[in-house]
């Protein structure tokens, strides 16, 4: 009994050693700043949601007047700009095409969704901008075509009425192709991400388990301790 009694204990140790699992690597994010992602289209279950009411989010642009709206509101826009001091014919067409550009881009390609009634469509045109929904994605509608046609028309007349000035020429021919691209069909249920979550290069690192054979996982995901062998007297002797 007098002989060392730890060179029959036998050595507890935890293996670490060997590849992590495919599941428990380091998961690597995408180093891009700017990425373009599609809406999903719709499902069966969306297209029925769509059909059971008539959306009247998108339907007004096909109504009596809604045409002409754009153009009153277009004159009215220029009569208000030209009363402010000191407002030459340049900056007032400029300004005129910008506030349009702005105010179209924003209603018809940045808002998303029904901002009343929602629950109507059980939340089918939450991911579609007001220009995705009329005429139910349709492309080149009568609609459409004069939503197009509006911007270049007020481009043309300012590029006109400025004398064809090179840096006023560039700064409405920037805004109307700023204003056109959402309305091509490539665009269509195209999302632009800036800075989105896995922009960073750096990566994301995982706590992994104890591997096979070092514990018993547990339904919560971990591991258990390895089991603790049962010292006797034989260990001793």
């Amino acid at each position: 009994m007098t002989r060392a009694a730890a060179s029959k204990i036998p050595a507890l140790s935890v293996a670490t050693s060997g590849p992590l699992p495919p599941a428990l690597r380091a998961r690597g994010r995408s180093g891009s700043i700017v990425k373009v992602e599609q809406v999903g289209p719709s499902s069966q279950e969306e297209v029925l949601d769509q059909s059971a009411y008539a959306n009247v989010n998108a339907e007004w642009v096909n109504r009596k007047g809604a045409w002409l709206i754009h153009p009153v509101l277009i004159v009215a826009g220029k009569i208000l700009i030209d009363t402010l001091p000191g407002m030459n014919q340049q900056v007032s067409w400029t300004l005129t095409n910008l506030l349009y550009i702005i105010l179209s881009y924003f209603i018809f390609h940045w808002q998303t969704g029904i901002p009343f009634d929602n629950e109507l469509h059980g939340g089918a045109y939450d991911d579609l901008t007001l220009w995705e929904q009329i005429d139910e994605g349709a492309q080149y509608t009568p609609a459409k075509k004069w939503l197009i046609t509006v911007p270049i028309v007020l481009f043309l007349l300012s590029t006109h009425f400025t004398q064809y000035n090179p840096w006023v020429f560039a700064i409405n021919l920037t805004a109307l192709i700023l204003g056109l691209v959402p309305k091509l069909p490539q665009a269509h249920r195209q999302r632009v991400r800036f800075m989105s979550d896995e922009a960073s290069g750096v990566s994301t690192p995982v706590t992994p388990g104890f591997p096979s054979g070092s514990g018993t996982p547990t339904p919560n995901g971990t591991a258990s301790s390895p089991p603790v062998p049962h010292l006797t007297d034989s260990y001793f002797q």
